[in-house]
């Protein structure tokens, strides 16, 4: 049986598997945070990746948004071949890795000709998340960035094919924080009970749900709701924060951390866009605090990476 991640070391969570690892986050009920960050961009802190300031700040698991399994880029990282790229974030982190990977459909969307245009490393394909295993990625998250057009339908579609091909591998997460451009899809509609079963039907580990006040119509008690319902069908789930809120002040931030917490959520997500590439760092710490009090945070952000 895994130790709880509020509780695991660095070696402890190098050495566990995808089932492992999961049973490590339900363990801690509710108390995992998930600090999304952006590698391709300039760091916050220039010569020091997102990432490390990210897990300096009380994150538990690490979610890299942007990053192309084919043309691995986080800046400021000590130079290494490019499949060693997630397991050097890991050493200078020891936290657990996951990735964004995007169910795109082919066409124009909003992001075309901009820094946030589609990469071919960035879909969700069975290729990508095979290719993802081997360089040492925990969880793949099956989502969508503002304007990329990903549908519920696209993200259970890619699900199943990515299921087949990394069997246990990886834990798979799936689902949405915003519209990510699909407008039929957008606050109540973002995610229902039906596109819950279709996820975890298709090999979803744990469904992300929009964290309850970020998106218009998403109330604490429509996301409680989805939260029991995902627990009911053997399925962990991750409230996120995708809205630039993680830009707020510390009290915006504290009051949707107990919202997620009272909804009876397992994984905690602030996102990528407080500055450009990460949440506000006060942000990240002031989650925390709310959620598991001073003495998790403090132990998370004091353990040493060689435990």
């Amino acid at each position: 049986m895994a130790k709880r991640m509020l509780n695991c070391t660095a070696s402890d969570l190098a050495s566990y598997t995808a089932k492992e690892l999961l049973e490590a986050i339900a363990g801690s009920e509710g108390r995992v945070l998930a600090g999304e960050c952006i590698g391709i961009t300039q760091p916050l802190l220039t010569d020091i990746t997102n990432a490390e300031v990210v897990a300096s700040m009380g994150a538990d698991i690490l979610l890299l948004n942007m990053f192309d399994v084919k043309q691995p880029l986080i800046r400021a990282l000590p130079e290494v071949a490019p499949m060693e790229t997630v397991r050097e974030v890991k050493r200078l982190t020891g936290r657990m890795i996951g990735i964004n990977l995007e169910p795109v459909e082919d066409g124009p969307n909003e992001n075309d000709d901009t820094l946030w245009q589609m990469s071919e490393g960035r879909r969700a394909t069975a290729q990508n998340a095979l290719l993802a295993a081997d360089m040492g990625v925990d969880m793949v998250l099956l989502t969508g960035n503002p304007g990329n057009g990903v549908s519920n339908q696209a993200i259970v579609d890619s699900l199943r094919s990515i299921r087949s091909a990394v069997r246990d591998r990886l834990i798979l997460a799936a689902g949405k924080m915003h519209a990510s451009g699909v407008i039929t899809e957008s606050a109540e509609n973002i995610i229902t009970k039906e596109d819950i079963r279709a996820f975890r039907e298709a090999g979803a580990d744990i469904i992300l749900l929009p964290a309850p006040g970020t998106v218009p119509g998403i109330t604490m008690e429509y996301v409680r709701e989805l939260v029991g319902f995902s627990h009911s069908l053997g399925a962990l789930t991750i409230t996120s924060i995708g809205t630039s809120q993680e830009g707020s002040d510390t009290a915006t931030i504290r009051q949707i951390a107990l919202m997620c917490k009272m909804a009876g959520t397992d994984i905690h997500h602030i996102g990528d866009s407080g500055y450009v590439g990460m949440a506000l760092p006060e942000n990240i710490m002031a989650y925390s605090v709310a959620i598991r009090g001073i003495r998790h945070t403090y132990h998370r952000m004091a353990q040493s990476v060689n435990r």
